[in-house]
């Protein structure tokens, strides 16, 4: 890793502000040596480290590791500097990826046309392969949405982007008001307090995104924890021990609104009988018996993909 801020900063030319993440601020650069487009993600460390935190330099190379994955966004580079206060900053240097799924799904909607079945296929099995490569190496995403799946619009390649930052960097950037903590893609398990959580939280996600794919909308829209868990409970039915073992005993638990669980088809009815299949064993309450990445990948919905080109 570099050592001044001026060095690291001086091999890019900053574009322009592409987003402001939960860990900091993402530009989109231009590398001087190779003219290459990149997306340099600006992160502080805590203000007490000596340097780089060990933990913060494993999260890096697992990144890295992470990121020979085709379905991972690329990790190229890190470089390491010192901002006017004194404090450490690190600079991530991404590979840039044209658009992202929350703006390709917000074109569709534009238009009124709904997304091809062939592409939502596509982007599903390429969003179930690096989420079963990332949980294959014991990591969790825990945020996945549309906007954190990048995409190239003429190819159609989804990659995962915001990934295991969130264990190094434990403590998000206040200033980013304007982007509320969205809560549709959460797991019902978090919501309620879990403090033990697996894979099945990422699958969750998974499932909330395929369903969007098909709507164009989110599934589950609540602003606020509460609201989040009686959206689902409306379609789903609202748990109890027989649905869910040991629900009651969760954190959040209360006595809620009794539910009965209606057919995934009355909220997302673009979709085949396989589909709903896969849909309906992504968004299981029990998060044992919610089907794997891998086990997703198997699944009849996506037979007659070309996998092998994905």
């Amino acid at each position: 890793m570099e050592n001044s801020a001026v060095s690291a900063m001086d091999a890019f030319e900053k574009l322009e502000k592409v987003g402001e993440g939960t860990y900091g601020k993402v530009y989109r650069a231009r590398e001087k040596s190779t003219g290459k487009i990149v997306a340099l993600k600006k992160t502080k460390l805590h203000e007490d480290s000596e340097g780089v935190p060990s933990t913060t330099l494993r999260e890096i190379s697992l990144l890295r590791m992470l990121s020979r994955d085709p379905h991972i966004v690329k990790l190229m580079d890190v470089k390491q500097g010192i901002n006017k206060a004194g404090n450490t900053v690190l600079y991530l240097v991404f590979e840039y990826m044209d658009t992202d799924l929350k703006k390709f799904i917000r074109s569709f909607r534009q238009t009124g046309e709904n997304i091809p079945s062939p592409t939502v296929k596509s982007l599903m099995y390429q969003l179930c392969k690096g989420v079963a490569f990332c949980h294959g190496h014991g990591v969790l995403h825990r945020d996945l949405k549309p906007h954190n799946l990048l995409m190239d619009p003429k190819t159609l390649a989804l990659k995962i982007a915001d990934l295991g930052l969130a264990r190094a960097f434990t403590l998000p950037i206040k200033e980013y008001t304007h982007e509320i903590l969205t809560l549709w893609y959460r797991a019902p398990e978090v919501l309620m307090g879990a403090t033990h959580y697996s894979t099945a939280v990422d699958m969750w996600s998974v499932g909330c995104i395929f369903a969007e794919l098909i709507n164009k909308q989110a599934l589950f829209a609540g602003d606020s924890e509460l609201q989040q868990l009686l959206h689902i409970f409306r379609l789903l039915g609202t748990p109890n021990e027989e649905m869910w073992p040991g629900v009651s005993r969760l954190k959040n638990w209360h006595e809620y609104p009794q539910w009965k669980p209606q057919q995934l088809s009355s909220a997302v009815s673009h979709l085949d009988e396989n589909g709903l299949d896969l849909l309906n064993k992504m968004l299981r309450y029990e998060p044992s018996k919610r089907i794997s990445a891998k086990e997703a990948m198997e699944h009849p919905y996506f037979d007659g993909l070309k996998k092998d080109s994905l």
